[in-house]
């Protein structure tokens, strides 16, 4: 992809998802993709989090959920570790994350649209949880230390991306050696018909963007990643396709059976190791 294409893909995800938390300000919620209104049942994004999880939280953090998955589920976090999120929206994640590693740990958010940091930080403030810091940037480029976190969580982010394997890198160099990189992603599994990956809101809508997964698994070890996994959480059928590829200007009859069992939602797992060669890694 190129460098044009990705800025035009950065672009359009920032402008939907700036509107999706203001459609939560405004008493709305969001699907996957920032297309959803009040009531959504968006087959990727519902379902995610049980009734204990939302009781905690403020409504608009609930509300603000454009993820595919519960990686707070899936990351075994432990009080005292230090936590980022890659693309925290609202905050549901973090929120829930701070919980886990309090007292004295930290649950960190990173998100480059200000309508969500402004909604993240008012959730925060509702919440009166302390130990969480919202962080405003790309992660692409991740304004965190070397070596700084245990813990790497995302929630149906990292497809969104057009440069991934700087993604990767930027996580494997802010996880301390021995850490953790749990996300919930949407990933494909085998052919996905062009119409589908040239289509530019469904790249916004979690679809177009997704990895296949062998080539998921690739990447992360390219980047120095290893004991990587993904496990299959949500695999989507026809009527599934037909609901996320409809309103797009795509012949949804025609595809939608063509990609029936393709897409799915998958906990995504790897390991930086305890030791490595570069002259910083076990700083």
């Amino acid at each position: 992809m190129s460098t044009t294409q990705a800025t035009d893909i950065k672009e359009v995800v920032k402008e939907k998802y700036g509107e999706a938390a203001l459609r939560v300000k405004s008493g709305g919620s969001s699907c996957c993709g920032a297309a959803g209104a009040s009531g959504c049942a968006d087959p990727i994004t519902s379902n995610l989090y049980d009734a204990s999880q939302i009781g905690q939280l403020p409504q608009e953090a609930v509300l603000a959920s454009l993820g595919c998955g519960n990686p707070t589920a899936l990351a075994e976090l432990k009080p005292g570790e230090n936590v980022l999120d890659l693309g925290s929206g609202g905050g549901i994640d973090v929120l829930l994350s701070a919980r886990r590693v309090s007292p004295t740990g930290k649950a960190y958010g990173l998100d480059m649209t200000d309508e969500m940091l402004a909604l993240a930080n008012e959730n925060k403030r509702k919440s009166g949880i302390e130990n969480v810091e919202f962080l405003k940037g790309e992660i692409e480029n991740i304004p965190l230390p070397d070596n700084s976190v245990d813990v790497i969580i995302s929630n149906c982010v990292i497809n969104l991306s057009g440069d991934k394997d700087q993604v990767l890198r930027e996580a494997f160099r802010v996880l301390k050696p021995g850490g953790r990189f749990a996300v919930s992603d949407v990933v494909t599994h085998g052919d996905v018909p062009a119409e589908v990956r040239t289509n530019m809101l469904l790249w916004v809508g979690c679809i177009a963007g997704a990895l296949q997964d062998t080539e998921y698994v690739e990447k992360l070890r390219r980047a120095g990643f290893e004991q990587v996994e993904i496990e299959p959480t949500r695999v989507y059928n026809v009527e599934d396709a037909r609901t996320f590829l409809s309103g797009h200007g795509i012949d949804v009859d025609a595809i939608a059976p063509r990609v029936e069992g393709k897409f799915m939602s998958a906990f995504v797992r790897a390991t930086k190791p305890k030791t490595c060669c570069a002259p910083d890694c076990c700083a």
